[in-house]
């Protein structure tokens, strides 16, 4: 069996929180992320809260025209027309990533405790692969309920 993909995505508390109470159903990015169906997408609210709070699973990716990306996502992206479209200003495709299955941790882990387990750790500014079987990725999965 294979094992699924992980990566860390930083994120304002808000979207966070969007994405663990279901309401927000895509990641938009003015890049492609290229990441596969079922990577674990772990969830580090930025500062001043720093920490890990949750997972959600990849559905789908989805690279199209911001237009289309309104037409399509706009019920489920959590942001405003105008966020979003402020947000896509000057790029011809952005992207979504669908994401299902979120799931709050039993216990956060913060910033600190993240740099004691991977030294000269940095939250991600797009996001970052976490390694199968890192400490990080231990450190992190032992908070899972």
């Amino acid at each position: 069996m294979e094992h699924p993909e992980h990566v860390l995505i930083s994120l304002e508390e808000r979207h966070a929180e969007n994405i663990l109470t279901g309401t927000k159903h895509v990641e938009l990015r003015r890049r492609a992320m290229h990441v596969k169906k079922g990577t674990v997408v772990w969830i580090y609210v930025k500062l001043p809260v720093g920490r890990v709070v949750g997972y959600a699973k990849v559905s789908e990716a989805h690279s199209l025209a911001p237009a289309t990306l309104w037409r399509r996502f706009a019920n489920v992206c959590g942001i405003t027309r105008k966020e979003f479209f402020q947000y896509f200003d000057g790029v011809s495709k952005g992207f979504a990533l669908g994401l299902h299955e979120p799931q709050r941790l039993a216990g956060s882990i913060s910033l600190t405790e993240l740099r004691q387990v991977s030294e000269g750790f940095q939250p991600p500014q797009f996001f970052t692969r976490i390694a199968p079987g890192s400490p990080l990725l231990q450190a992190i999965e032992r908070k899972c309920a």
